[in-house]
């Protein structure tokens, strides 16, 4: 049987991580792998983080299966960190939450969610998007349909070509939007904006589904879940999809969440009944570990602070490290486009080959479509980087 299969080629990104390790260039720089790093290069567990990992391995007496939901701590501190703590939404009772395997389970999962209330669903994906959106809800057996989003020239949201393509949309079609610092390309929504995508859903009937993957790490926990907030104060159902890999440090804990938000208490609790059983046919329930490590730091004050500021000090670091770069580039051209994006990601709007130039001379790695990770710099490598982008602009 297994005869039949063809060799798939190798993920791009992976391909990359390979080739990174296999480097023996002592001053090589990675700026491709979508991970947060610290100014000595690391991925650093959270001070925070270890001390309530610390607190539960001291303190944890079984290894029992938490359930399809996942620990109900979790669930509740992760709806007030997404929605807010006074969200009318949660007390209403019409939200609910269940933990995943990372946001990639919890995509999934509202994948096979919506497949089950609308078999043909379409979902709108922006272009660009994290290019595992596809596969994750692809897979699920939902049609992908695409609208502008970034502008390849001016590298800003295409704003009107976006709500343009958006009105072609039908009733019951589903909008996949990015809560904040947009990955691949880094340039987000302003506010103004989010209400306007939120007057054209509500009009036209869509469900809007959010992947909010790096709350805290654009501009703050509370300024980076606004657009999503007045979202879902406007439309009567919505799906978000959370992950706590950046914002936490917990990548390889696969540590997510699913918030449905139903018209009534009522139609959310039959909804949630449906994701549960969905969830129970696919992986049965969640790894616990990751999802007890968030509650234990969201349910201490002090913890929670630590946090607060360690997450405070990654965001203002990459909010540095953007303006420093756009102007050590200023001299080859207008990079400010990188000051005003959020997160971790920017195109460069290099070609393919500036890129490979990039990592045969200099032992500077990107993705080919110029993708960088911005939090893979620091004070350190800057400079060297900048000088080998502008020898090859030249």
């Amino acid at each position: 049987m297994f005869e039949v299969l063809k060799s798939l080629p190798p993920d791009p990104i992976l391909q990359l991580m390979q080739a990174f390790r296999e480097d023996s260039r002592p001053d090589k720089v990675d700026l491709g792998i979508g991970v947060y790093k610290d100014d000595a290069g690391n991925t650093p567990i959270m001070a925070a983080v270890h001390e309530a990992e610390r607190r539960l391995l001291e303190g944890e007496i079984t290894k029992s299966y938490v359930g399809p939901a996942g620990s109900a701590g979790f669930n509740s501190a992760m709806a007030e960190l997404i929605l807010g703590v006074n969200s009318p939404l949660i007390q209403s009772g019409r939200t609910a939450v269940v933990q995943t395997p990372g946001g990639c389970g919890a995509l999934r999962m509202g994948a096979e969610f919506l497949r089950l209330c609308k078999p043909d669903t379409t979902v709108w994906v922006s272009t660009p998007t994290w290019a595992n959106h596809l596969p994750l809800l692809g897979g699920a057996g939902l049609t992908i349909r695409e609208y502008p989003y970034l502008n390849p020239q001016t590298l800003q949201v295409d704003f009107d070509a976006m709500l343009e393509t958006l009105e072609r949309a039908e009733a019951g079609d589903v909008v996949l939007l990015h809560g904040c610092c947009h990955n691949p390309s880094g340039a987000d929504l302003s506010l103004p904006q989010w209400k306007d995508v939120a007057s054209l859903i509500q009009r036209k009937g869509l469900l809007p589904f959010v992947d909010m993957a790096y709350q805290g790490l654009g501009e703050g926990l509370e300024p980076d879940a606004a657009g999503l907030r007045h979202l879902a104060g406007e439309v009567p159902e919505m799906l978000i999809a959370a992950s706590c890999s950046k914002n936490f440090g917990l990548y390889r804990e696969r540590t997510g969440a699913l918030v449905l938000v139903s018209g009534t208490a009522t139609i959310n609790s039959a909804a949630t009944s449906q994701l549960l059983s969905i969830i129970r046919s696919h992986y049965s329930m969640p790894p616990a570990h990751g999802a007890a490590i968030v509650e234990t730091v969201l349910g201490d004050d002090g913890l929670r602070a630590r946090w607060q500021d360690e997450l405070t000090g990654m965001c203002e670091r990459i909010l540095h490290l953007r303006h420093a770069f756009a102007e050590a580039l200023a001299p080859v051209g207008d990079f400010d486009f990188i000051a005003r994006q959020r997160g971790m990601f920017s195109f460069m709007g290099i070609s393919p080959a500036q890129v490979n130039r990039l990592r045969e001379e200099y032992g500077i790695y990107m993705l080919g479509s110029s993708r960088v990770n911005v939090a893979g710099l620091n004070d350190r490598v800057l400079p060297a980087v900048a000088d080998a982008l502008r020898d090859v602009l030249r």
